[in-house]
């Protein structure tokens, strides 16, 4: 029997090895979701109840295997909700094929339902590779060169198929004139510097005496020889966000995560060496990165756009960071003064007192740190965690643990809300045996977390093993903006804005069929996470914490001290509750043990 185009796309992304399409159904793509369904639904489609949610997934994919994730949605409407998620995609440069539906060709141009430009649309996110098919023959390269496109480029392509092109015939291309023959396949080359560069960076980081390592989502595959080059040269390392997962947090000379969210421990780190190695970074805050001038810097980055923009570096080494450091490692010197070693593992014990110190202060109901502290200890050497943006970052870049053989990912550069579920959703897919982590606020959860609680329902009998797991910080407030708008503009929380109505996140889930638990009071804390870690379903748990807890970076700055006071003389409505929260935090900080 003949192909139409839409089976022909199907049987093309198999052949590619793509295992899964994350998406949701619409007229815009019958053809294609009948070629699926003449396939015996392969590659698997996974219905979401939201195409952002499609989107994130295939990021999310793309993020947790390495592999193009795959997203479709159907024309108009459905081709405009992926957008965000895609875009999460391609500020962290991860592979992801988005296919869409279209209006039939006729029709284009006469203002027809749910015609809009997609060219126009996906031009900026999907601007490596977004083009139209319009002739049967023309859907074997389109579909080569997206994938194709997307792994190289690690970026967002996307394939726009009329609805009545789904269904013609297709057509092997010609040989002929102005015909294209396209093929499967990619292999990651070996990108390495050039050896006088290699020699350069040597003779720097070999002349230095403290030495600070920042890793990055580049890194996560060269955890082996980031260790190697750490302690060849008595170096401090410290995580980006996106690089939490290359280095397990129990390695003495690991700061844990920098920034805003991160530890004192990495900003003493920056703050007081005489060298930096970036490696597969783009971290941007530059507030929190040594002085210009105070440290020799070294660069390592496989994207050569990425190179010397954060840092005025004195060599920039273009290449994979793993063949990279490879390259590099012969030529370094052993450092025998650890003196530098030794204050970082000295700053780090204080910093870990300092957490547990303050995760167990009275709050109103519970602490969130005293959840997470708990929580971290409680992780699968095997898991996989997914976090989301607002204050819930804040409390998985500096208490959630990483061990080795854990992954983790959060949206890093786009920091958009609603990552997380889907993430962890992804994740089980991509590895059934595992056990996702899924840690959100009550925003994200309200906004779409809760809708992908029904995909959960949907599917989770169908996979290898139950385990599942999304903890929700339920504090009834977008908490992460509440504390932007003290600390950044003096300004009173904005009570319209940031109070949230309450939702029963645990009875919702209960409700599905799901595992539900609530945590309302610090006692519980243990025996709920017990309970969730060998429950025989996805669970929920949802822990009531107090919103007045501070999100105290590691450095105050005193801009940042006249803004909160600030706030408070404008009458902030939770000011006392803020002030006795705060000071419980500095108390333990600079009066240890009072």
């Amino acid at each position: 029997m003949a192909k139409t185009v839409g089976e022909f796309l199907v049987g093309r992304l198999t052949a590619w090895g793509v295992r899964r399409i994350f998406g949701y159904p619409g007229d815009g793509i019958n053809g294609i979701l009948a070629a699926l369904n003449e396939a015996d639904n392969t590659p698997e489609f996974i219905q979401v109840r939201h195409e952002e949610m499609a989107a994130f997934m295939a990021c999310g994919h793309a993020k947790f295997t390495g592999e193009v994730g795959v997203c479709l949605a159907t024309s108009g409407p459905g081709a405009i909700h992926l957008l965000n998620g895609l875009y999460d995609a391609k500020l962290d440069h991860q592979p992801v094929v988005a296919i869409v539906g279209q209006q039939a060709r006729k029709s284009i141009g006469g203002h027809y339902q749910q015609e809009v430009d997609l060219l126009s649309l996906f031009k900026d996110v999907a601007g490596e590779y977004v083009h139209e098919c319009t002739d049967p023959s023309q859907i074997r390269h389109l579909i080569d060169r997206a994938i194709r496109i997307a792994l190289s480029e690690r970026a967002v392509t996307c394939i726009i198929i009329p609805n009545d092109v789904q269904e013609l015939k297709y057509e092997e291309p010609k040989r002929v004139h102005s015909s294209i023959h396209s093929s499967i396949g990619y292999s990651k080359p070996r990108i390495l510097p050039a050896q006088e560069d290699l020699q350069q960076a040597a003779a720097i980081l070999n002349k230095g005496e403290k030495i600070a390592i920042l890793v990055g989502a580049g890194a996560l595959d060269a955890a082996a020889e980031v260790m190697q080059t750490a302690e060849l040269l008595g170096a401090g390392v410290a995580k980006a966000l996106l690089g939490k997962a290359v280095l397990p947090d129990d390695l003495p000379y690991v700061t844990g995560s920098i920034g805003l969210l991160g530890t004192k421990p990495s900003w003493d780190l920056m703050a007081d060496c005489d060298t930096l190695l970036g490696i597969g970074s783009s971290f941007p805050y530059s507030e929190f990165l040594p002085k210009e001038g105070q440290a020799a810097g070294v660069q390592i980055d496989l994207d050569g756009k990425m190179l010397g923009i954060r840092y005025p570096m004195d060599v920039m080494l273009q290449g994979d960071s793993r063949e990279t450091l490879r390259a590099l490692i012969p030529l370094l010197e052993k450092k025998e003064d650890r003196s530098w070693l030794q204050q970082i593992e000295k700053s780090k014990l204080q910093w870990e007192e300092l957490l547990d110190a303050r995760a167990m202060n009275k709050a109103n109901p519970v602490h969130p740190q005293r959840v997470f502290r708990a929580l971290s200890q409680r992780l699968p050497n095997s898991c996989i965690l997914a976090g989301d943006s607002g204050s819930t970052a804040f409390w998985y870049a500096r208490d959630l643990k990483i061990r080795s053989g854990m992954m983790a990912s959060l949206s890093g550069t786009l920091a958009t809300m609603c990552s997380a579920v889907p993430y962890a959703i992804a994740a089980k897919f991509a590895y059934p045996d595992r056990m996702p982590v899924a840690i959100a606020g009550d925003g994200a959860m309200q906004m779409l977390g809760i809708n992908e609680l029904i995909t959960i329902a949907k599917y989770w009998r169908h996979w290898q093993t139950p385990y599942f797991l999304i903890l929700v910080i339920n504090n009834h407030d977008l908490n992460m903006v509440s504390w932007e708008q003290r600390a950044q503009t003096g300004s009173p929380k904005f009570d319209a804005s940031q109070n949230l109505p309450d939702f029963q996140f645990a009875e919702y889930a209960k409700m599905l069929g799901l595992g539900g638990y609530r945590i309302s009071h610090p006692g519980q804390i243990e025996e709920v996470l017990d309970l969730a870690m060998t429950a025989d379903k996805p669970v929920v748990v949802e822990a009531v914490t107090d919103p007045n807890v501070p999100l105290l970076p590691p450095h105050i700055s005193a801009m940042q001290a006249k803004n909160f006071f600030t706030s408070l003389i404008k009458g902030d409505s939770n000011a006392w509750d803020m002030v006795k929260q705060t000071y419980k935090d500095v108390v333990d900080e600079y009066f240890p043990g009072k």
